[in-house]
């Protein structure tokens, strides 16, 4: 029989302080609906360019986890583990500080590739902070609820992304309604400088909370000796490379082929790209897939790769972030065609909004059980609470000057989640396995219908996906022990995935259509359903058993 993992106490307190952090790094974060647009009119850029904003965002998360792993192996010391969680977090918001510094600097310079480098430190910044946060909010208590509180910062995050754009468009350009070309070209630089810094100031603000806050823990979640074994994880390193490198080696040619100078025909061009980006998608599965079956079988030398819950993990990842962001990224396109509303640019922000607001429908909801409640008490708050918050969603649509009422009956979608927050109760595995399969169907469903009810079908993605990055770090991390940090950093880089999957499906809508492109969401999300039920065999046979 599989053992109990022993009950440990929430720190509500240090809990508390580290969901305010989230706030601010969702609020925070806000300030880039206002950075690419300005980007895209202040530096005249083309297509080419306006693709590198997003792809140094991604590939910074990316190579920054992995720097961290490379670090550690070199050096022989977990980084992160050795700091502790609050010293990296700490250090991670410093960080991204100096990035916001490096913006403002660019943009007074007039500096593109600087305004790049800025965004590229900053969520370097992110990265570090992401590879310690989550680990950190499952270590605050019991190990079987740890989805329950990344849930809670998760929402946090969601409310400081959603008032954000709101607050940073009034505060810019006295409006809270869609930002124009020209309001952007008439826009005073001192007031973009002045946004950066206050960005800047409120990282180092926040840093400055978490850091002299004595209710928060250090965090060091493994011993000295632990720290200091320079263990053989020389496959691991190998593999990682190997797959940079081919990472690298496909997307260059795909970069090249937006140079204006080249005299290759568009439809030579789009072949270049589209081989590109589903090379680096077949560099993730095959290398991913290797790494799990070598590690469980070997283990030696490949760290916390050995656990093929985290390999598996990663490919998770992967696909839920790849998922989420092609959603989000394809849904203007989709509700442009007739037969789904034929909607103008203006119409269509309440739908994009609905589907980024469902993400913190779904985090409130998810969040409930990080609290010690009673049973009514909770059953209650499940109900009601996700209702509360998609009625918190019309009303910031509503002031930001957007009409709502298309909208009113996605209440439906949410009464279905609400149901499946009560078959699951809370389970990493049922939740994602539920969650999982309904994502399918709900994309099945777009795929075999049109008008309102793809429209919802569609849009409810957004629900399903709001929970499962919680999950899956929980069931990722399951049992890694001192390798815990490690795999966090793995699973910090799979974020890559909001770099490679929403593209392919952009090409391949140019091939097959927009509607039928979002079968790319179908297989997604039966990847993760499938990932939940084998991932609780898996640890079940190793002894943990969260359910």
């Amino acid at each position: 029989m599989p053992n109990k993992i022993e009950v440990k106490k929430t720190n509500y307190g240090a809990l508390t302080t580290l969901t305010t952090v989230f706030f601010f790094w969702g609020f925070i974060a806000a300030g880039n609906s206002v950075f690419i647009p300005f980007c895209k009119t202040y530096f005249h850029l083309d297509q080419f360019q306006s693709q590198l904003i997003d792809f140094a965002f991604y590939g910074a998360y990316y190579l920054g986890a992995l720097g961290l792993f490379l670090f550690g192996t070199s050096s022989g010391k977990d980084l992160v583990g050795s700091w502790g969680y609050k010293k990296s977090i700490v250090y991670g918001l410093l960080f991204s500080a100096i990035g916001a510094g490096a913006m403002i600097v660019s943009v007074y310079l007039n500096m593109f590739t600087g305004m790049l480098i800025g965004l590229f430190i900053v969520a370097l910044g992110f990265s570090l902070q992401q590879t310690s946060a989550n680990p950190f909010m499952i270590s605050l208590g019991d190990e079987s609820t740890g989805s329950s509180r990344i849930n809670l910062g998760g929402g946090i995050n969601s409310l400081g992304t959603t008032i954000g754009p709101l607050i940073v468009s009034l505060a810019l350009f006295g409006t809270a309604s869609a930002i124009s070309e020209e309001m952007i070209q008439s826009l005073s630089l001192s007031k973009v400088i002045l946004l950066y810094a206050c960005v800047g100031g409120l990282f180092i603000g926040v840093a400055a909370l978490f850091g002299f806050s004595k209710k928060v823990p250090e965090g060091i979640v493994v011993d000295n000796e632990g720290l200091k074994e320079n263990e053989d994880v020389q496959k691991a390193v190998r593999t990682l490379l190997l797959i940079t490198g081919l990472l690298i080696v496909s997307f260059a040619p795909v970069f090249y082929s937006y140079k204006s100078d080249l005299n290759w025909s568009s439809e030579d061009a789009e072949r270049i790209r589209i081989i590109g980006w589903s090379a680096g998608l077949v560099v993730i599965l095959v290398g991913l897939i290797y790494a799990s079956i070598k590690g469980a079988s070997q283990k030696k030398g490949w760290g916390a790769m050995q656990y093929p819950q985290l390999t598996l993990g990663m490919l998770a990842i992967f696909v839920y972030v790849g998922v989420e962001v092609a959603v989000g990224s394809n849904l203007a396109e989709l509700l442009q065609q007739p037969e789904f509303g034929g909607y103008n640019a203006s119409q269509i922000a309440p739908f994009i909004a609905m589907y980024w607001g469902s993400l913190m429908i779904g985090r409130w909801a998810g969040a409930i059980n990080a609290f010690d409640l009673s049973s009514l008490t909770t059953k209650l708050l499940r109900f009601f609470v996700p209702l509360i918050a998609f009625g918190v969603v019309l009303i910031l649509t509503k002031i930001s000057g957007y009409e709502i009422a298309p909208l009113y009956w996605y209440v439906v979608c949410v009464l279905i989640q609400i149901g499946a927050f009560f078959i699951t109760n809370d389970k990493p595995a049922l939740t994602l396995g539920v969650f999982g399969t309904l994502g399918a169907i709900a994309t099945l469903i777009g795929l075999l219908s049109t008008g309102m009810v793809a429209v919802y079908a569609f849009l409810s993605a957004g629900l399903f996906c709001s929970i499962m990055w919680p999950c899956i770090f929980s069931l990722s991390l399951a049992g890694l022990g001192k390798y815990q940090t490690q795999g966090s950093a793995f699973l910090v880089m799979m974020i890559l995935g909001g770099a490679i999957i929403p593209p392919l499906q952009g090409k391949l809508s140019d091939v097959i259509g927009i509607q039928p492109s979002f079968v790319v969401g179908a297989l997604c999300f039966a990847y993760l359903a499938f990932f939940a039920v084998y991932v609780k065999q898996l640890l079940n046979k190793q002894g943990v058993d969260f359910e």
